[in-house]
């Protein structure tokens, strides 16, 4: 298969925006859930979810672009997305138990679900859900037309408004303990749902399975329309002041006396407009997928030293670099905070917080890709490390 340049460039962007978003969360979340220093680290939070929290979605996009519907047999596809996938989040799912917290208690909990210190691996349950469903749905992908597709993805976008009717129709979510003692929202529900059924209506039509739609639909029927730039260029900006305001707004609802502190349940209701399958995400994903489908033209591109030497082999790493950056990132994060101070009183005064939080990225971002590209070309061993 022709490789898709374009793809190449936004997987190596979304890595770095994954790095980001990790790097900017020691601004918002801390103390008892939720902790904002100063109003200017509330504006920097907003500014970098908004830019970078279409990481994921991005992801899961690519994939499906290039692997929905499926082109080889259903054994063959799990085959290798066993490879691909499982074997590397295993072995460094077994680091993390490792590394962080007390290993024992670590690798009890790993028989039910990942390890909550290493957080950011919850994206591989879910991609490993979706895949499971690809399959199912690759023969009707495969004769779906336009018309059928957009009234399947017009009923997901109005899926990606219930973080927002939730919200409004109860308020800011209480916080249930959950059989693994960690706190969950209460949602409120919405058309069939109810205390005894989680499954609802729209439950099987919600969600990332979207994404899965949205690749199909941008690859057959989109990416080769003449007005795609100022479509793309559009949603992202749309998207993002949708992000931006929610954020701000919700932000100043909770108090205007600085620090802004409250309990796992103000960090959940502060983080609806960033939800991954609400609307504003959905907005800035389909955004910068549209543009770097438009400006990045393989042609040109795949023959440039740049693209050949620091994209490509960046790209093919682009999964091992995802499970193993919070090793990294962590650490550097935490060195920079202390080197150069926080909030207003750091050495930069206001601009402090957003030189710690793309320091934290890059520097993280260097050292992970040297890293994971250096592992994957170990021979016979290196792709069961990074993917």
């Amino acid at each position: 298969m022709k490789r898709e340049v374009w793809l190449d460039y936004l997987r190596v962007l979304a890595c770095l925006m994954v790095m980001v978003i990790h790097s900017t969360e020691p601004f918002y979340l801390g103390g008892d859930g939720a902790l904002i220093l100063t109003p200017t680290d509330a504006f920097w939070v907003a500014i970098f979810e908004a830019l970078c929290r279409c990481c994921v979605p991005v992801f899961l996009v690519a994939s499906a672009y290039l692997q929905f519907p499926l082109h080889y047999s259903t054994g063959e596809f799990f085959r290798r997305r066993a490879v691909r996938i499982l074997i590397p989040m295993l072995i460094w799912t077994v680091v993390y138990a490792l590394v962080w917290g007390e290993p024992v208690e670590n690798f009890k909990g790993l028989l039910l679900n990942f390890n909550y210190a290493a957080g950011h691996l919850w994206f591989v349950y879910m991609l490993v859900g979706v895949y499971l469903i690809m399959p199912l749905l690759s023969p009707w992908a495969q004769k779906v037309s336009a018309k059928e597709l957009e009234i399947y993805l017009g009923i997901w976008l109005v899926t990606t408004l219930f973080p927002f009717v939730r919200e409004l129709a109860g308020g800011e979510a209480p916080l249930i303990q959950a059989a693994d003692g960690l706190p969950a929202p209460a949602l409120f529900p919405l058309w069939g749902e109810a205390s005894w059924n989680a499954y609802g209506t729209f439950y099987y039509v919600s969600g990332f399975i979207g994404y899965l739609l949205v690749g199909l639909y941008l690859r057959r029927f989109v990416l080769n329309r003449p007005w795609i730039k100022l479509a793309g260029c559009s949603l992202f900006l749309l998207g993002f002041a949708a992000i931006v305001s929610g954020l701000l707004r919700r932000f100043s609802d909770t108090s205007e006396i600085f620090p802004l502190t409250g309990s796992l349940s103000t960090a959940v209701a502060w983080e609806t407009p960033i939800n991954f399958c609400g609307l504003p995400v959905v907005m800035t994903t389909v955004g910068i997928i549209l543009l770097f489908r438009s400006y990045c033209h393989s042609e040109r591109s795949e023959e440039s030293f740049f693209y050949r030497r620091i994209i490509l082999p960046l790209s093919k790493a682009g999964y091992g670099m995802y499970l193993m950056h919070m090793l990294v990132l962590g650490t550097v994060s935490a060195w920079l905070r202390n080197t150069m101070g926080i909030g207003t009183e750091g050495v930069l005064g206001n601009w402090t917080t957003p030189v710690e939080i793309l320091a934290s990225a890059l520097v993280s971002f260097v050292i992970v890709g040297l890293v994971a590209v250096l592992l994957q070309r170990i021979p016979k061993v290196g792709k069961f490390l990074i993917g």
